[in-house]
C-alpha cells in the first residue's frame, strides 16, 4: 500500500479540493513515467513480446499532452499491473512501476508507487544485498536527478512523509 490513508492535500488537485495544479500533476506523471521507463528493459528482458507496461508509460505520456482522457490512461495502468501478476522480481516490479506511473492521472500519489516499485526492481536484479543497497541508492538518485526544479521540494517532502509506506527505499 503506497497511499496514505488520509490524501495529503498538496497531492490532490484543486479540482477535488486539494492544492495541486493541473501543471504539477503533469509533471508528476511525467517524472513518474521517467522512472518507470528507467527500468522498464527488466521486464522487457523477461516478456519482450508483452507491450502492456510500455504502454502504460507511453499512455501516461499521452495523457500528459491531453491526448488520452484519465480513465483509459488508469486502464492501461491496471493492464501494466496485470502483466506483473505472473511474474516474479525485476521483471514483475518494473511492470508495477509501469502501471503506477499510468495511475498517477487518476491520483497524483501513485508517482511514488512508480518511483518505489522502479527501485524494487533494480534490488531484486542486484547480484545480493550490498549490490542492492548500492543499486537502491544509485536508482533513487538518478530518480531524484529527474525531478523537474517546480515538484522537486514536493516529491521530497512525500518521500519523506511516506517512506515507511513504500518500504523504506526513499531513505
Amino acid at each position: 500500500m503506497i497511499l496514505p490513508p488520509v490524501p495529503e492535500l498538496r497531492l490532490v488537485t484543486v479540482r477535488r479540493g486539494g492544492l495541486l495544479t493541473d501543471e504539477d500533476h503533469r509533471l508528476l506523471a511525467l517524472w513518474a513515467s521517467s522512472c518507470a521507463e528507467h527500468v522498464l528493459p527488466l521486464f522487457e528482458a523477461v516478456a519482450p513480446d508483452d507491450p502492456r507496461p510500455r504502454e502504460a508509460v507511453e499512455a501516461a505520456r499521452a495523457w500528459v499532452r491531453g491526448e488520452l482522457p484519465m480513465m483509459r490512461t488508469r486502464a492501461a495502468g491496471g493492464h501494466a499491473m496485470g502483466a506483473a501478476r505472473e511474474l516474479r522480481g525485476a521483471a514483475r516490479y518494473a511492470a508495477y512501476a509501469a502501471g503506477q506511473a499510468a495511475c498517477v492521472a487518476h491520483v497524483a500519489a501513485h508517482d511514488l508507487g512508480a518511483a518505489a516499485y522502479a527501485l524494487k526492481a533494480v534490488m531484486a536484479d542486484a547480484g545480493g544485498p550490498d549490490d542492492a543497497a548500492r543499486s537502491r541508492v544509485s536508482e533513487r538518485d538518478w530518480q531524484r536527478s529527474q525531478l523537474p526544479v517546480e515538484i522537486r521540494a514536493l516529491v521530497l517532502d512525500d518521500q519523506r512523509l511516506r517512506d515507511d509506506l513504500c518500504w523504506n527505499l526513499f531513505r
